[in-house]
């Protein structure tokens, strides 16, 4: 049937999807920085999804006239009208046949399954839109032809309608529903505590200040659709955000990807039930598209309809149905964060959200810590926001350090700053170091910003080195102060090298920039460890500074520049070329004899070389020199610099030109 939307169906894999959508709601399973101690809430949403029908999921449906027919009760076949505010499109009210809805299979003789279906589903949409109108007479009349399910439906129905209303009189009509249908025997107060909860959520999400509601509710329900046909990583566009943040949450799950596709179509299902629920209600109320505002005195009214409702459930709702009720209020917040003005949740759009979740706390909700890094992971920085207020009002503690983690994590910016400057977050180390590690430039340089300690500095350098982020490494480098790198460096380079997982370019960097500012200095660190015996000292690290960094490799570099020169002499002036290499420009042999050495130098990145390439270069430039230095050391003391200068200073200029 057009316009309907069956919330679950009753199938042998409820259970299995049911519990593979909960995974995706358990906050940070699997991620690196580790599990939180709170038990995972089972998943609101899909508790309402496997246990609804299609009383009520047919917004905006027409009123249909069903056959006249007798009743069981004895009284005369014939048509009794009840008034209603519904509208056949010309201005006239419309007369509702309620002799179908008589004629139900509650306990009656001689009706077809398909009948009985059709009687029900009439039934559903009938009560349906006399709540969205606020046709509470209609509503009440209704009652008595329901059996049990229809009752438990229809209660769901009736507290969604809290919500939406504006007037005493309706908050007078709404509960006077809702005690009737409680009073008939109306008990499944679990699956309305947490409909309404998932909805209170998606409605408040639309009180924007700055969107139509058209424009809001686009904007979640066009990601919405592309959730079961987008599981891969497709490119994103804007209306993707809700898509995205759900695939993210089913990616960090364990199992079957059927599984996965399952549970996001019915996390789809039931939004775009939510949304069509707000658009039904707003339309029934002439609201239209215009932004969707409520005032202070509407909130209070449908926070006080929401109270009455757990004060007639009463112990009927236990501490676990809160929680999971608490979790489907959070969910749409966290997914929608994108639709939510900033600041909106300092503002009287969030009171309602507010005002429930507290209710939901005080009622035995505790899963408040868990919302709440969840909410810092995914970057819905309003919801962390709303639950710092909760969690100071009730007392409660919320992690704000491994929140800051998390936030870091996934480069939520605004988060990070929500909990630094309002929830009083100052554990850096952790996440800076991990961001050091992951070459996140973004987050690294807001930590640093907003001010770090000496050693949480040091330490960040260490991991980027140690993960070869050499672009981190080199951001970070100068803010570290030199005496603490001076006192460290020995433990900084065998640290690097210890955790670098066989990749040694972090090491090389720190080295070649010369990272005590002091070449000599630098070098002999480099030394102290190439021959150091200390176990912590790996292989891999101990053999490349051999081989390149120590002073046995500035020898073995000398020896080979010696042996190099004295070759290309033999060459030069006893070599059988036909080219007769004797007889071309200096500058020409020169370079045939240093070219591919000038060029390994000028490739190496940073102020220091090698003691290898450098001990090659010494003897170069010493060869070079013509009589620019007066012995040896003077050569030894000399900068990288100097020595290419000399080396530059024999090339022919042409063949410079394609090295700059």
């Amino acid at each position: 049937m057009e316009g309907e939307m069956v919330l679950m169906d009753e199938d042998n894999k409820g259970e299995i999807v049911r519990e593979a959508l909960q995974d995706t709601l358990r906050t940070h399973s699997g991620t690196c920085l580790g599990k939180t101690e709170d038990s995972p809430a089972t998943n609101s949403v899909c508790s309402e999804m496997e246990s609804g029908d299609e009383l009520g999921c047919r917004i905006n449906a027409g009123v249909g006239s069903g056959e006249r027919g007798e009743s069981s009760n004895g009284c005369s076949s014939g048509e009794r009208n009840i008034p209603s505010k519904f509208s056949d499109g010309s201005g006239h009210r419309k007369m509702v046949n309620l002799t179908t809805l008589e004629d139900s299979d509650l306990g009656r003789q001689g009706k077809t399954g398909e009948d009985s279906k059709r009687n029900k589903a009439e039934l559903g949409r009938t009560f349906q839109t006399a709540v969205s109108s606020h046709d509470w007479a209609l509503a009440e009349s209704l009652i008595p032809l329901a059996d049990t399910q229809r009752l438990n439906d229809a209660l769901c129905i009736a507290l969604d309608s809290i919500w939406f209303l504006s007037t005493q009189q309706e908050l007078a009509g709404v509960t006077r529903l809702i005690e009737k249908l409680i009073r008939m025997g109306a008990r499944d107060f679990t699956r309305a505590a947490l409909r309404t909860s998932f909805l209170a959520s998606c409605v408040s999400a639309c009180r924007s200040r700055t969107m139509s509601l058209a424009d809001t509710v686009t904007l979640m329900a066009q990601s919405s659709k592309y959730i079961c046909i987008t599981m891969d990583l497709a490119p994103l566009n804007g209306h993707q955000i809700w898509n995205r943040r759900l695939r993210e949450r089913l990616q960090e799950c364990n199992g079957d990807e059927v599984l996965k596709a399952e549970a996001a179509a019915k996390v789809q299902r039931f939004t775009e039930w939510a949304l069509k629920c707000i658009g039904s209600h707003s339309r029934g109320q002439g609201s239209g598209d215009r932004v969707m505002h409520s005032s202070a005195i509407e909130i209070q009214l449908q926070l006080s309809a929401f109270k009455t409702f757990l004060d007639l459930a009463g112990d009927q709702l236990t501490g676990k149905d809160f929680t999971e009720a608490f979790d489907a209020a959070c969910f749409p917040l966290t997914l929608f964060s994108s639709a939510i003005d900033p600041g909106w949740a300092s503002g009287i759009a969030a009171s309602a959200m507010q005002g429930l979740l507290g209710m939901l706390v005080e009622g035995g909700a505790d899963n408040v810590n868990q919302c709440f890094l969840e909410a810092a992971r995914f970057g819905s920085t309003e919801l962390v926001r709303i639950l710092l207020q909760i969690a100071q009002r009730n007392s409660l503690d919320v992690d704000v350090d491994l929140a800051l983690g998390f936030a870091s994590h996934y480069k939520k910016i605004g988060t990070m700053e929500c909990l630094v400057e309002e929830g009083s977050a100052v554990a850096f180390l952790g996440p800076l170091m991990r961001a050091a590690e992951r070459g996140c430039l973004q987050v690294v340089q807001w930590f640093v910003e907003r001010g770090c300690r000496d050693m949480e500095l040091c330490l960040a350098l260490t991991a980027a080195a140690s993960s070869s982020k050499v672009e981190i490494a080199n951001y970070l480098l100068p803010h570290v102060p030199q005496h603490v790198l001076s006192t460290l460096s020995v433990e900084i380079i065998k640290a690097a090298g210890e955790r670098s997982g066989g990749s040694l370019k972090g090491v090389a960097f720190l080295l070649q920039a010369d990272f005590l500012s002091n070449p000599e200095a630098t070098y002999q660190t480099a030394n102290i460890i190439a021959k150091s015996e200390d176990e912590a000292v790996t292989s891999e690290l101990r053999t490349f500074l051999q081989e390149y960094w120590s002073e046995e490799a500035f020898l073995r570099g000398r020896q080979f520049g010696q042996n190099h020169y004295l070759n290309v002499v033999r060459v030069i002036m006893r070599g059988m070329s036909p080219l007769f290499l004797q007889d071309l420009p200096n500058q020409l042999q020169v370079a045939i004899a240093y070219l591919p050495l000038y060029k390994e130098c000028t490739d190496a990145s940073g102020v220091l070389l090698s003691q290898w390439l450098r001990g090659q270069l010494v003897e170069a430039a010493w060869r070079l020199s013509s009589g620019i230095f007066r012995s040896q050391e003077q050569v030894l003391i000399c900068s990288k610099e100097d020595l290419l200068g000399i080396l530059e200073s024999n090339l022919p200029s042409f063949l410079l030109s394609n090295f700059c």
